[in-house]
């Protein structure tokens, strides 16, 4: 009111020769250039605020992948530490003694992660490789998925549906994989209508990540690298 008072009496002054009117006409401008400065101000420090909470979101979007990467990783820990017996290494032993594929054959897998994923011994040696990256919710969620579409009853499905939910999708859940919110939201949105295809988005993106992510590292590692480079035995006994 004084700020509006004080800038509004020098034209008071200036006017006082003037017409009532025009001298009133120039008080309501003067007025409205007053307020609508300090609504600029007001945009000018919502646009700040704005752009301060877009800033902590994305951070704290950041902090909390980091924190669920960490939390997988102490849980495979203590999962290991609980089950002595679930050596990768054994698994992969009684594999090897069943199996034993030529490098031949290893070598197709380089192919692709399908080819990868449909061979017993190549999804049991890409699975051992997982347990060392502290990333085997993500081949055992692919799993759950293919074994859950196989299911024919439906109220086996449902009850399948929500294990899966709460084993690898629910925030917090022991075995958390790695989704978008959009995915998440998606697949708990399926789930008020159960059929085969509920988890096929969220199996689509883990697929995508250990394909671009774990698929290549495996392929680069000394397990698989032993694995093409193994020598063949000798199929005839010297006399």
């Amino acid at each position: 009111m004084q700020g509006t008072c004080g800038l509004c009496c020098p034209l008071i002054g200036l006017a006082s020769g003037l017409p009532p009117v025009l001298c009133v006409y120039l008080m309501c401008w003067m007025r409205r250039a007053v307020i609508a400065k300090l609504e600029l101000r007001t945009e000018h420090s919502l646009d700040t605020l704005a752009q301060m909470y877009h800033t902590m979101v994305d951070f704290s979007e950041r902090y909390l992948e980091r924190a669920k990467d960490m939390k997988n990783r102490l849980g495979f820990l203590r999962r290991r530490n609980e089950s002595p017996g679930s050596n990768p290494a054994c698994k992969l032993d009684k594999v090897m003694k069943s199996v034993n594929p030529a490098p031949e054959e290893a070598l197709k897998w380089g192919e692709s992660l399908d080819k990868l994923l449909l061979h017993k011994y190549g999804l049991a040696a890409f699975r051992a490789y997982l347990r060392t990256e502290f990333s085997e919710e993500n081949i055992e969620f692919w799993l759950a998925c293919e074994d859950y579409k196989k299911i024919k009853s439906q109220s086996k499905m449902t009850s399948k549906a929500k294990k899966i939910f709460a084993e690898y999708i629910a925030i917090q859940s022991c075995k958390e994989v790695n989704l978008d919110s959009y995915t998440r939201e998606h697949t708990k949105d399926n789930l008020q209508n159960i059929n085969r295809t509920c988890f096929d988005l969220a199996q689509k993106r883990i697929f995508g990540l250990m394909e671009k992510d774990s698929y290549p590292r495996f392929l680069r590692s000394e397990l698989y690298l032993g694995l093409i480079n193994q020598k063949k035995p000798n199929s005839t006994l010297s006399s």
